[in-house]
């Protein structure tokens, strides 16, 4: 064969073994990868030639760093980022697009932008031991410099894998999922404490998802489940296997809910050294809330290791001002194999379920649990009893939380406003003498209260406040 066939041949291959490849590495398409450089358009390139081609891996080599605004992923792409690998967000506000969609809270535009963005797309994934770095400290995204993007945002995105990757100093939140379906995340690790408002995973109006093996340290709230479209529920969710740090929610579910919130499994968690609560499932703005799981959970330094509010109030950046939308339900809901080790925070530690005047919290039920407080209740803490309601004078255009109320009459358990409580096998200890009573029930009806222990001795009828 002749040199110049020899050479016609080996050019066909090279391009069919291109046009064949399912691996898309971005120091091919100029990533500097050295950390400095901005690679945003590399790494577009490479995004894009890997759909072009039907689909495949862009790969983030290990041992570098490639430094990117937004990026946008697209059908069939699965963002690896190796073993040794970082993908850094730029420090420059500038760098990030202003297409990607809006953050779905009121009064928050600043979180608008994103560094990794998709819509309308199907079967993406981000995956590999690598990191992604979202460089939000302080000194680089504030409100007052112009925002603080967002990690993650995907809107209207069908088949999403999160595997394995580790996602660190987002500037607000780690990831909003709007309107998503069919999504597994496994393995991931989120350490989001350089900035506020640091969200691990939001789940807005999704189905189908499925959380496990995953640990989370967040400045804000780990996951969230939550309803900004009447249209789009958030439906068929589980978590399981998962460790929860965080300075304020370890779950929340609501808030943004004016549209329905159902069908939630949550097993097999720890919870440690949460400011605020463990679960906090908050109904407000017009959709329904129902049919939920939460069982074998474990918690270590958790004020309220069950906080339900059933309140009035605007969350979603879509509804006008003023207009509140008419509050539906709250029903269904199973605690179940609960350990909660409170024994070094102060007396304001107990279970808290609040419906409202007029639209009572439905269908609950509690059960084998073990609660260890610090005690120490006053009498006059005891005799409280203008626990204040979530009305809008008291909420004053924010959210329901548990500063509003203050210090509790009860050392275990306060529940107001519930149609069909149901308590089982509840044991509380208190580390120092507590004056309260240890459950404290108002306007509950339709109620079941067994083998309730106190310091290990089960409590008599008339040891249960109750009006």
């Amino acid at each position: 064969m002749k040199i110049s066939q020899l050479l016609g041949f080996a050019l066909c291959l090279l391009f069919y073994t291109q046009a064949m490849a399912t691996d898309f590495n971005v120091l091919d398409y100029g990533a500097k990868a050295d950390g400095i450089t901005l690679d945003t358009k590399a790494v577009q390139n490479a995004i894009d030639a890997c759909t072009k081609n039907g689909g495949g891996r862009v790969l983030i080599p290990a041992g570098k760093t490639v430094v990117t605004g937004t990026i946008y992923l697209k059908d069939f792409v699965t963002l690896h980022i190796e073993n040794g690998a970082t993908l850094l967000g730029s420090s420059n506000y500038d760098d990030y697009a202003t297409d990607t969609h809006k953050n779905m809270y009121k009064n928050e535009p600043h979180m608008d932008r994103c560094l990794i963005f998709a819509k309308d797309a199907r079967s993406i994934a981000i995956e590999g031991y690598g990191t992604i770095d979202g460089n939000g400290h302080k000194e680089n995204f504030t409100k007052k410099k112009g925002g603080r993007p967002m990690m993650i945002r995907f809107v209207n995105v069908k088949d999403i894998h999160l595997n394995d990757v580790t996602l660190i100093n987002p500037a607000a939140w780690t990831s909003a999922w709007l309107y998503c379906d069919n999504i597994s995340v496994s393995g991931i690790n989120i350490i989001s404490r350089v900035n506020n408002n640091g969200d691990g995973l939001d789940f807005d109006g999704c189905t189908n998802v499925r959380v496990n093996n995953s640990n989370f340290d967040n400045s804000d709230d780990s996951i969230c489940l939550q309803a900004s479209r009447p249209d789009k529920p958030c439906k068929n969710i589980t978590v399981s296997n998962c460790h929860f740090s965080t300075k304020w929610g370890g779950m929340r579910i609501g808030l943004l809910s004016r549209g329905n919130i159902e069908s939630i499994t949550v097993t097999n968690c720890t919870f440690k050294d949460i400011q605020d609560s463990g679960l906090k499932i908050q109904q407000c703005e017009g959709g329904e809330m129902k049919n939920m799981v939460f069982s074998n959970l474990v918690m270590e330094n958790v004020p309220r290791p069950i906080f339900m509010t059933f309140a009035q109030q605007i969350a979603s950046v879509d509804t006008p001002d003023g207009q509140f939308e008419p509050l539906k339900s709250m029903h269904n809901f199973s605690f179940s194999n609960i350990v909660v080790d409170n024994s070094e925070l102060d007396k304001n530690s107990a279970f808290f379920l609040t419906g409202f005047p007029g639209h009572q919290i439905e269908d609950l039920t509690i059960k084998d649990v073990q609660f260890v407080v610090s005690g120490g209740g006053t009498a006059a803490d005891a005799q409280k009893t203008d626990i204040k309601e979530y009305t809008q004078e008291v909420l004053n255009g924010w959210w329901p939380e548990f500063s509003l109320v203050g210090t509790l009459p009860a050392s275990g358990l306060y529940a107001r406003h519930i149609n069909g409580l149901v308590v089982e096998n509840f044991s509380i200890k208190t580390v120092n003498e507590d004056k309260r009573a240890p459950i404290v029930l108002k306007n509950v009806t339709n109620r079941e209260i067994n083998r309730v222990f106190l310091n290990k001795k089960i409590i008599s009828k008339n040891q249960i406040q109750s009006n």
